[in-house]
């Protein structure tokens, strides 16, 4: 999948591309570029299609394994943490000393999170989580579980899951400029913030974006 039917010149695509990566909004790159903000918005919008065409990977994770699940959107009153009203679940997972992988789940019960980490993740793996209910599942199931009580600690030697955690940081951090995402387009701001974890520096994914969208 690239980039067709653009009517943006090959300069033009080059300097949204960095902006993009920089996390200079659509609306900021037109008015620095000279183009119309719908161009940028709807570049933008085709960058991150491209994004989650190339980065789908079936090749299921080993070793050792971080898991948590967090929850984006916008101030709200009422319930806060886990659950919290008219925010968006979201679960991970991090490979240690690797990449990580992030999707949209209808909820976080035992269940939802145990299809995709039997899916995700290979028999025998170490997975680290925190005490969570719905990760009981995980104590009588084929991978061998540690968890931490953050209630008690957050580290226990090799025992955390700052990792995840790091990445859940980082993608609240670059989602937190735009004035509220529509739900539909969500998934898409998420494999983003999955891109910019797992490729590399700046440069890298400046090199990686403009290849993909030949």
């Amino acid at each position: 999948m690239g980039l067709k039917r653009c009517k943006l010149s090959v300069n033009q695509r080059r300097r949204l591309v960095e902006c993009f990566v920089m996390e200079v909004t659509a609306r900021s790159a037109a008015d620095v570029l000279g183009i119309h903000p719908n161009s940028a918005a709807l570049f933008y919008h085709k960058l991150r299609q491209i994004i989650v065409d190339k980065i789908a990977d079936d090749t299921p994770f080993d070793g050792e394994i971080e898991l948590d699940e967090s929850y984006f959107g916008g101030a709200r009153k009422g319930k806060r943490g886990r659950g919290a009203a008219g925010k968006v679940p979201v679960f991970g997972l991090l490979k240690r000393g690797g990449k990580v992988y992030a999707v949209v789940v209808p909820d976080t019960k035992g269940k939802t999170l145990k299809a995709i980490i039997t899916n995700k993740i290979k028999p025998d793996s170490v997975v680290y989580t925190d005490s969570y209910r719905s990760y009981n599942v995980l104590d009588v199931s084929e991978f061998k579980h540690y968890r931490i009580n953050h209630s008690i600690d957050f580290v226990d030697g090799h025992n955390h899951i700052n990792g995840i955690e790091n990445f859940w940081n980082q993608a609240k951090r670059v989602l937190r400029k735009y004035n509220g995402i529509p739900a539909k387009n969500f998934p898409l701001f998420l494999k983003e913030c999955e891109f910019r974890f797992n490729y590399g520096s700046p440069k890298q994914q400046v090199k990686t974006l403009l290849l993909w969208i030949k």
